[in-house]
């Protein structure tokens, strides 16, 4: 599926890339929220005059692909879903704009900070030659070697990346999201849904968070890897992910 529309985005004054990676939140909070096409039209749209848009190349839609890697026994998978307090996700991120990939290491610990490490790759697939082996025993908590992961999953979204004029907080709200399972073969869409991201530095005041509240999306979490591979690998152990799947297709079916 491509991208939506949305006129919003014109009106929006744009902030490079150079500008946005000045923006250090110190302190940072990270909360998701789930919505629908037309919440988050809505939302935009009362987001006009509060938030810069990134604008890259003169493209303010950017286009992302995701492969995550895991071994036979789906352990990361299976840490997330059943509440490991310390868990970790290994996979390939490509913009698609510039052609651009990195082997990310996603490490979560028992307090619930959340840590990313990467390296550039040459290409998607060429993370074996590239040293992302070496990088991975360096960087990950669990012990399990790279040789021994396989590719599971891939999704397919497009982000767009807002922060607010008072450069205290950053959002990416991601659509257009759809799943193949490298394994089964099985594709799914999920073409309604957004998924929006906000962070910011502390408490300080979050304009954003007032919209949300008044188009009644409420935080949610939500996992890429873990919806996916629930939703496309049958006989997988699912069951502390199913009434999240369902609000979602009950989101996504208004």
């Amino acid at each position: 599926m491509k991208t939506c529309y949305y006129p919003s985005l014109d009106k929006m004054a744009p902030i490079t890339l150079e500008q946005m990676s000045s923006i250090r939140l110190m302190n940072r909070t990270d909360s998701k929220y789930l919505a629908n096409e037309a919440q988050l039209q809505a939302l935009l749209k009362m987001a006009e005059n509060e938030y810069m848009v990134q604008e890259i190349d003169g493209k303010r839609i950017s286009e992302y692909s995701t492969m995550y890697l895991d071994d036979q026994f789906n352990t990361m998978y299976l840490n997330h879903h059943n509440k490991r307090a310390t868990r970790q996700k290994v996979r390939v991120r490509t913009y698609v704009d510039t052609d651009t990939s990195f082997f990310e290491v996603k490490l979560k610990n028992n307090h619930g900070r959340t840590k990313k490490n990467r390296i550039q790759l040459t290409g998607a697939d060429t993370f074996l030659a590239d040293g992302a082996s070496d990088f991975l025993r360096e960087n990950a908590m669990l012990d399990i070697p790279l040789e021994a992961m396989q590719p599971k999953i891939s999704n397919h979204f497009y982000r767009i990346t807002l922060v607010n004029n008072a450069k205290t907080e950053r959002l990416t709200i991601d659509h257009a999201l759809s799943f193949h399972n490298e394994v089964s073969g099985i594709d799914r869409s999920m073409d309604n849904l957004v998924v929006i991201e906000v962070k910011r530095d502390g408490n300080t005041y979050s304009p954003i968070l007032d919209m949300l509240h008044k188009l009644r999306i409420f935080p949610s979490g939500f996992s890429k890897y873990c919806i996916g591979m629930a939703l496309t690998t049958p006989g997988i152990k699912r069951n502390l992910f199913n009434e999240r799947i369902r609000r979602i297709e009950k989101l996504t079916s208004i």
